[in-house]
């Protein structure tokens, strides 16, 4: 399943079913088949992704970190696409939708 987020404000963003289930799970949206996103609601669903990135990026330095204290070979992030890759596009369409006053619908 693919996740098509639309707006009237942006053009559409195409997400695989894992990484929008996980951005709409962040924000505290039902990773359903439908659902909507009210300008409203943006301010608080960019601080939520601005906070689950944060806390991925620390518990990945955190891992790094612990991994060289033990003399460990420190694990490589590398070579994954990070929650801040996956959820720029978001974050950037929900502030234009926001700063136009335009819901993000998907599903319909």
């Amino acid at each position: 399943m693919l996740y098509k987020f639309k707006s009237k404000a942006t053009g559409d963003l195409i997400m695989l079913e894992p990484n929008g289930r996980r951005v709409l799970e962040i924000i505290g949206k039902d990773p359903g088949p439908k659902g909507i996103i009210l300008p409203e609601e943006m301010p608080a669903a960019m601080q939520a992704l601005d906070r689950a990135i944060e806390r991925e990026e620390a518990e990945q330095k955190a891992a790094v970190d612990e991994a060289k204290a033990k003399g460990q070979v420190p694990p490589r992030f590398d070579g994954a696409v990070s929650l801040r890759q996956r959820a720029v596009p978001f974050i950037d369409m929900l502030k234009r939708c926001s700063t136009a006053g335009k819901e993000i619908v998907w599903g319909v």
